[in-house]
């Protein structure tokens, strides 16, 4: 007597397990609950990292802004517009009148821009600290504020007469009649301050304006 034991025909002619439409259904409802609890907090994510590399790109154009000063002997002129959401930078009208190699530059639309200008006797208050804490460089500290009065005095000509400045003079200083601080916010109202560091030489990104 033989056996067979090879597939049977039924086995070989049944169909393959699949899903039901009511287990397909159930996996749909699943992830769409899903994706709608981890969808404000991915928005949140990414609106924070639209904020960060914002104030990042100010950050670097103030830098190359001192480096442009310092290089070609020329003051530059950060300009910011808040109303339009666009900042740029170029050089002192007064020197050239085109600058070919200025940046102009719009922030993304859920992020604006504030200047914000502090008592000046608290930036001398500051500076003040900041030579006493470091007594090495209080002589260069009065060197470069006696500069940025001096350079403060003559006539702004600028492509921008009416928008805060930030002023790099060609010795890598910032005019003292230049913004303190510039905040960064977002719709949800987080913000980031890019603000004069204590001893007054450059910029600086916080998470905190104090």
């Amino acid at each position: 007597m033989l056996l067979r034991t090879g597939p049977s025909r039924n086995a070989e002619t049944s169909p393959p397990p699949g899903f039901t439409l009511i287990e397909l259904i159930l996996v749909m409802t699943i992830l769409t609950a899903v994706i709608g609890l981890a969808a404000p907090s991915l928005a949140n994510f990414f609106r924070g990292r639209t904020l960060d590399s914002e104030a990042k790109r100010l950050l670097a154009l103030t830098r190359h802004g001192q480096s442009r000063a310092v290089s070609e002997g020329i003051p530059m002129d950060l300009w910011v517009d808040t109303a339009q959401g666009t900042f740029g930078l170029e050089a002192e009208a007064s020197y050239n009148s085109t600058d070919s190699r200025a940046l102009d530059f719009t922030l993304d639309k859920d992020i604006r821009i504030e200047v914000i200008n502090v008592d000046p006797a608290n930036t001398a208050n500051t500076a003040r600290a900041a030579s006493t804490a470091n007594p090495a460089r209080t002589a260069s500290l009065r060197t470069t504020g006696n500069l940025m009065r001096s350079a403060s005095q003559p006539l702004v000509v600028s492509e921008h007469p009416n928008l805060p400045t930030v002023r790099f003079l060609p010795d890598g200083s910032i005019s003292e009649s230049s913004p303190q601080v510039l905040r960064l916010s977002d719709r949800d109202g987080a913000s980031l301050w890019l603000a004069l560091s204590r001893d007054l030489v450059n910029y600086e990104i916080r998470t905190r304006n104090k």
